[in-house]
């Protein structure tokens, strides 16, 4: 367990650092910068390239919203719930911290500008309301952990689940950077808001709230009109058994 939780820890911790840095460092750099485009991709890659290196250990979730939506769908027990939570929010919190470590060393950098942080209203990037921020967490939270579920069934075929699930971030954030700066991510949300102190503090509360609900949600979704009963296996008598 001891091994799962510190795969979690890295691996939150990689895409905060990754995904926000990218937002921080990179997006708006004159002639070089990558925009909105690339922060998107960079939030998908760190995805793929952690579930690469640790989802054999912890499943890779890397986000609350992903182990409540496992444990709705059946795939994830109760017991351990509560310590993925807990390490992939000091996983997004240590990743803010070395974040603003290296954006402090630009002269006029000012953490209180937005430091990556999501938001709604005058926060939104696009000036989008509450009501749409919250729809767009729902609903893009719920159809991640359906493509999240889709893709890891012993059946599926092996080895592509970090691909599939990579690029599923990145068409989530090319959807809603413009409205909330995206999160599906309460880990991700607390990483960079606690730092910023002001307003993504205050706002949190809806990227805890309704990205939770959305992976309980797709989790339920999924379990009950997408999953698909047991294989029939042959019995020693060479008969097919069919699950009862």
């Amino acid at each position: 367990m001891s091994k799962r939780l510190f795969a979690e820890f890295f691996g939150t911790f990689w895409l905060v650092l990754g995904g926000c840095g990218s937002a921080v460092l990179a997006a708006a750099i004159p002639t070089l910068g990558i925009g909105f485009l690339g922060v998107a991709l960079a939030f998908g890659l760190t995805v793929l390239t952690m579930a690469y290196a640790v989802g054999y250990n912890s499943g890779a979730h890397f986000n609350p919203a992903v182990t409540v939506g496992c444990f709705a769908a059946g795939r994830f027990p109760a017991r351990d719930v509560v310590p993925y939570i807990v390490v992939q929010v000091l996983g997004g919190i240590a990743a803010g911290g070395v974040l603003l470590i290296i954006a402090s060393g630009k002269p006029g950098f000012d953490v209180a500008l937005g430091f990556a942080t999501n938001g709604y209203g005058e926060h939104s990037p696009g000036g989008f309301s509450l009501g749409a921020a919250a729809v767009t967490e729902f609903v893009l939270t719920a159809f991640f952990l359906i493509v999240i579920l889709g893709v890891t069934p012993k059946r599926a075929p092996v080895g592509f689940a970090p691909l599939a699930i990579g690029m599923a971030l990145t068409l989530i954030h090319l959807i809603s950077i413009p409205v909330t700066n995206t999160s599906v991510n309460p880990a991700r949300s607390t990483g960079v808001a606690v730092f910023q102190g002001g307003w993504a503090l205050s706002q949190l509360w809806l990227f805890w709230v309704v990205p939770m609900l959305g992976g309980i949600v797709g989790g339920l979704a999924h379990r009950a009109f997408l999953e698909l009963a047991p294989e029939p296996r042959e019995n020693i008598e060479g008969t097919e058994e069919r699950p009862r």
